[in-house]
């Protein structure tokens, strides 16, 4: 596995909008972007499922919070109405009701003009499931026993269109990982409306 500094262009933004409140990372595995996020100064409350990863998270990043929850359960209170949420490739477990209601929630936790900085599997990701798999619905699949989903420039701009705006959308590889990994990176504000 890679290093990937694709966060390290969004910092001065989370900075920004966070305003001296905590960041919640959702789906923060080991902590690698927890590590950005506080090697820049950001006071961050991370979560993920695996409570394994969790314990590698808190001995490399002291200085952050991680709990192990379940996206589903209800977000740490210290963190209800902040300022910016990191999700890298951590919400494409669902169905496709359940994508947009966890967008919604998300949304929900950001405070007026709070920041969302996020990366999703793309259907072009045929390295790590995209494709060879069973398909349970549309772009989601059973892939290794586990369900994941991948998104097309329809489904990002479906999980966008209200209450968002945009500020950046781009398709992107990564190499994190032993093969290229194809994704959705995207930064949006909690609009009004």
């Amino acid at each position: 596995m890679q290093t990937d500094p694709w966060l390290t262009r969004w910092l001065p933004h989370i900075a920004e909008h966070a305003e001296g409140l905590p960041v919640l990372e959702i789906g923060c595995g080991s902590g690698a972007d927890t590590a950005t996020l506080v090697g820049a100064g950001i006071e961050v409350v991370a979560f993920d499922l695996d409570a394994s990863a969790i314990e590698r998270a808190r001995q490399q990043v002291p200085g952050a919070t991680f709990l192990v929850r379940d996206v589903r359960e209800p977000f740490p209170p210290e963190v209800r109405e902040t300022g910016a949420i990191v999700a890298s490739l951590s919400l494409h477990y669902f169905p496709w009701d359940d994508t947009l209601a966890l967008f919604q929630k998300v949304r929900q936790t950001l405070k007026p003009g709070g920041l969302l900085v996020c990366r999703l599997n793309s259907t072009q990701d045929i390295h790590f499931g995209a494709t060879g798999y069973p398909e349970i619905e549309p772009n989601y699949y059973m892939v290794d026993g586990a369900p994941k989903r991948f998104f097309d420039q329809a489904s990002v701009n479906a999980i966008l269109a209200t209450g968002w705006q945009i500020l950046s959308v781009q398709h992107l590889f990564t190499d994190k990982y032993v093969k290229p990994k194809a994704l959705w990176e995207f930064v949006c504000t909690k609009s009004d409306f």
